[in-house]
């Protein structure tokens, strides 16, 4: 099940798992930095940046759920 849509904000993305960071990186978003992280969406940042929003919610999407991760 996806946990991440394009209407999320962007600070509660990337306080959602460590490994956020170095996707939005990896697509040149220095999101953390940002004034704006508190306001902005998934899907405005995306655009603004002209980042694919499918891709990075592909990739977040495929990052490793921590609860799953902490039972084994």
């Amino acid at each position: 099940m996806p946990r991440y849509s394009p209407d999320m904000l962007i600070q509660d993305v990337l306080m959602s798992h460590p490994g956020v960071s170095e996707i939005f990186e990896r697509h040149g978003l220095a999101c953390g930095s940002c004034f704006a992280a508190d306001m902005e969406t998934l899907q405005a940042v995306a655009h603004m940046h002209e980042v694919s929003v499918e891709t990075l919610l592909v990739e977040l999407n495929s990052l490793p759920d921590l609860s799953e991760e902490e039972g084994r």
